[in-house]
């Protein structure tokens, strides 16, 4: 089974990009993020076309994440669970989650922050405290769980280009570590640190300034697992050739991240 994340930046201009994608790489799951249009205008029929169902949770202009299911392995078994993060529905549509059949996968647009000074870097670390409060309230590690998304957080040093003059600032403070780590204390496991956990691999890079190209990125979209999962993985890759130009189509800022998992 092949799982991917992928923050898109957009969809309405990235759709001709993520079917390309979704041809070339055939994941049977992935967690959308940042689809930034309500439900009611999201294209089904387009993904229907290239072979997946999607659950959606949309928003309008902002935020909205979804779960796309190949037709022709998991999509007709998804099951939606959980809409929206309890108790933080108002910093919009950042969660959700789905069941095909013993496997919960749940998709997270967490929030920014903005700034350590803006009010939104306290609502961030509140959002983050609510989200391992809902693992810990509600599901067991002991259970196969798969939570991806874009977590806006470097969890190390080795997760950020510059970590000497960025340690301290946003994506990169003591706060947000921590919030990161409460989710591994809870179970778990980043599939890309479980099978490279001295490289140094970026998932993000700013549009200005020739970022992409002079390596100058974070690795803030992960895939993680609980220990069960994390036992079936075999190939995890954060897709560079997806954050570049192809034929015409502007890529996300955001790197897709796949994992591929052996048979239960």
């Amino acid at each position: 089974m092949r799982l991917a994340t992928w923050n898109i930046n957009g969809l309405r201009a990235r759709l001709a990009f993520i079917t390309r994608w979704l041809a070339e790489r055939r994941p049977d799951l992935v967690g959308l993020q940042e689809l930034k249009m309500t439900d009611d205008l999201f294209p089904h029929e387009e993904f229907e076309a290239a072979g997946y169902r999607a659950l959606t949770h949309g928003q309008k202009s902002w935020n909205g994440v979804a779960i796309l299911g190949r037709l022709d392995s998991v999509g007709p078994k998804l099951e939606r669970l959980q809409q929206g993060l309890p108790g933080q529905e108002d910093f919009g549509a950042r969660l959700l989650s789905a069941r095909v059949e013993d496997l919960v996968f749940t998709t997270v647009y967490c929030p920014n922050g903005k700034d350590l000074e803006h009010a939104d870097f306290g609502r961030k670390l509140a959002w983050f405290d609510a989200l391992a409060e809902y693992y810990q309230s509600h599901h067991d590690p002991k259970d196969a769980h798969v939570l991806c998304g874009d977590f806006n957080v470097c969890p190390t040093g080795l997760d950020s280009w510059n970590e000497d003059a960025k340690e301290g600032h946003i994506f990169h403070t003591e706060a947000e570590r921590e919030r990161i780590a409460a989710l591994g204390n809870w179970g778990f496991i980043d599939f890309f640190r479980a099978l490279h956990p001295d490289t140094q691999a970026f998932s993000w890079w700013d549009y200005r300034g020739g970022a992409f190209h002079r390596k100058h990125g974070l690795r803030i979209d992960f895939l993680l697992g609980t220990p069960g999962v994390t036992q079936r993985l075999e190939a995890v890759e954060i897709d560079r050739e997806y954050r570049k130009k192809l034929d015409g189509l502007t890529p996300s800022d955001h790197a897709p991240v796949f994992a591929d998992l052996a048979s239960p």
